[in-house]
């Protein structure tokens, strides 16, 4: 291997040996500024700074009052200034690509501001209640004092609440609220925390099985105080939030679904549009880019009908797929092993496609029962890459009856292997990167690589049942109509109805999970765009180096070439590639010559 391909390979290409020299110069200070941010960032989130050694934080949850925005834009604005004193052309090229994602990064925040996002701190599947029942994963339970700094954090959760609910307040007085369409049965994801007893309460987890180290006495002053802690302050609040969210937030809910009806609507859904898919695109190139996607996926669907045999029109094979009992798990153990099993299988062919494999771990496992009902199919968590626990697959087995079988492989391929669990695993693994790039997730390109994930599959042996096959399709067509009815519903007028009319005739998704993903679009506007147009220009990319290179072209080098820089803006990945072919094809002439 050349040098120069191992700068590429590690993600610090020299655009020339004159800039190499001025970037050096500017290298310590760029280290630097990244390094004030994190730690700035670290303040104004007290859990991760506790966990970090900041005793200072301890039993503290994040302020999220006006006035805390109002100074943190200040101190973002001052950021972006200091970023703007170094000039980015003597920079190296890694060192530029850094420095842009900061300075979009640092912009961005200032925006959210500007557009009073934290007035709603809810979507239609999770909201900041749900934040605070995860705390005592910032734990490891080792000592008495591990236990004292958790029970103050619970002693918190009255403040965090009263903060959310004034900025709701806030929110509903200038139309700037989630849906009232998708907030039926919201009630339930907050009711379900509230119980009689408080050693019945997920916060209580960590007192059910306290560390031998500790005496028996300790344990039960501990457990004594955790339970008082948990019935005269945090169920009370999560009490009272119920009872604000049903007599004040739902029915005062903004009756429009669209995003365009927001205050200062049109502007607020193009800043998201090009937050999530780094694109600088309009809602009408959008929409007809997934009119088109639609229209191709549609007729591939339409021949895989053809082989099954199957007679009937594509409305009655999407009924049959939704209704017949052998496309569906009778147990919940039933479907976590067949997702269990797709994972292994496809762990075994990691090796055919990439170079480099993440040395973390990951596990299949349930969607926490707490929030299942109003949650989506699958979904990745990770860990951080020093964790003593895994990354893990989420697979939901609430409503076995609507979490088709057919679907399974198209979702553990996206989710796990070679989806996101490879992808964010590698990244942390670039400690040559600034820590914030080890840690950013860019949505056009992770979930980008989600969907080619999801393709990756044919070459891999996958798909081979024709059922599964169209569940692919179906999956694919998911997120193509996702470019149709997510702008249509946010800058087009389209009705909640019409969009979920529009999904249920061209996927096969089961009827509740159409109106949980349209409800999803509803209240996350943009998000769902950045899957398909991120999977489009990783295909693009395929396409041109395969071409470029020929014969010389390796499925291996071009997926870690994809990976190597973490998650980045499309633009970019667009220029690694370009560099990659420009490098194949140079090592190809050194070794002829």
């Amino acid at each position: 291997m050349t040098l120069t391909k191992t700068l590429m390979v590690s993600g610090a290409l020299l655009a020339s040996s004159i800039t190499a020299v001025a970037g050096e110069d500017h290298s310590q200070w760029l280290d630097d500024f990244f390094q004030e941010v994190q730690e700035y960032r670290q303040s104004q989130n007290p859990v991760w700074a506790a966990r970090e050694g900041d005793e200072s934080a301890k039993g503290k949850l994040r302020d999220v009052s006006p006035e805390a925005y109002a100074d943190r834009k200040v101190k973002l604005l001052e950021l972006i200034k200091e970023l703007e004193s170094i000039k980015r052309d003597n920079l190296l090229q890694d060192e530029q690509i850094s420095y842009d994602m900061m300075m979009t990064q640092l912009k961005q925040d200032v925006a959210e501001v500007d557009f009073k996002a934290y007035q709603m701190p809810l979507t239609s599947e999770y909201g900041f209640h749900a934040q605070t029942t995860n705390l005592a994963n910032a734990f490891r339970f080792r000592t008495a004092d591990d236990y004292q700094d958790y029970i103050a954090l619970l002693e918190a959760i009255p403040t965090f609440f009263q903060q959310n609910v004034s900025n709701m307040r806030n929110g509903i007085k200038r139309g700037f609220t989630v849906p009232r369409a998708v907030l039926d049965g919201y009630s339930d994801s907050i009711s379900v925390y509230i119980k009689d007893d408080p050693k019945e309460t997920v916060w209580y987890r960590p007192f059910n099985n306290m560390p031998d180290t500790l005496s028996t006495e300790d344990q039960a002053v501990l457990q004594k105080k955790a339970a008082k802690v948990i019935s005269n302050k945090v169920l009370p609040q999560y009490q009272a939030y119920l009872t604000f969210f049903e007599d004040e937030y739902l029915p005062a809910a903004k009756k429009s679904i669209a995003a365009y009806d927001f205050p200062d609507g049109k502007a607020y859904y193009q800043n998201q549009i090009k937050h999530y898919t780094t694109l600088d695109l309009s809602p009408d190139e959008i929409h007809e880019i997934g009119l088109k996607e639609v229209a191709r996926i549609r007729k591939e669907m339409e021949e895989v009908i053809e082989t099954t045999g199957f007679e009937g029109s594509f409305e009655e094979f999407l009924h049959f797929l939704r209704t017949d009992e052998q496309f569906y798990a009778k147990t919940p153990e039933e479907l976590l092993k067949e997702a269990a099993y797709m994972s292994k299988k496809m762990d075994h062919q990691l090796p055919k496609f990439f170079g480099k494999l993440p040395r973390q771990p990951y596990g299949v496992v349930p969607v926490p029962e707490e929030i299942a009902p109003k949650y989506t199919t699958g979904r990745y968590s990770g860990a951080p890459i020093d964790s003593d626990r895994a990354g893990e697959y989420w697979v939901n087995t609430y409503a076995l009856e609507k979490r088709p079988l057919y679907n399974l492989e198209a979702l553990t391929l996206h989710e796990a292997v070679p989806g996101h669990h490879l992808q964010t695993a590698l990244a942390q693994e670039l400690t040559h990167l600034p820590k914030f790039r080890q840690n950013t997730y860019i949505s056009a390109f992770g979930e980008g690589w989600g969907l080619y994930s999801e393709k990756l599959g044919l070459e891999a042996g996958f798909y081979e049942d024709p059922y599964s096959n169209f569940g692919r399709l179906t999956y694919e067509m998911w997120r193509a109509m996702r470019l149709v009815v997510d702008t249509g519903m946010h800058a087009k007028g389209w009705s909640r109805e019409k969009a979920i009319s529009m999904m249920e005739s061209n996927t096969a998704l089961s009827t509740h999970n159409v109106r949980t993903e349209i409800d999803r679009y509803i209240s996350w506007p943009a998000q769902a765009l950045s899957y398909k147009l991120g999977e489009l220009k990783i295909l693009e990319l395929r396409e041109k180096a395969e071409k470029a290179l020929g014969e010389k072209f390796d499925i291996r080098k071009f997926h870690d070439a994809v990976l190597a820089n973490g998650s980045i803006p499309l633009s970019v990945l667009e220029e690694q590639i370009e560099q990659f072919i420009e490098l194949e094809n140079q090592e190809e002439k050194e070794s002829q010559s």
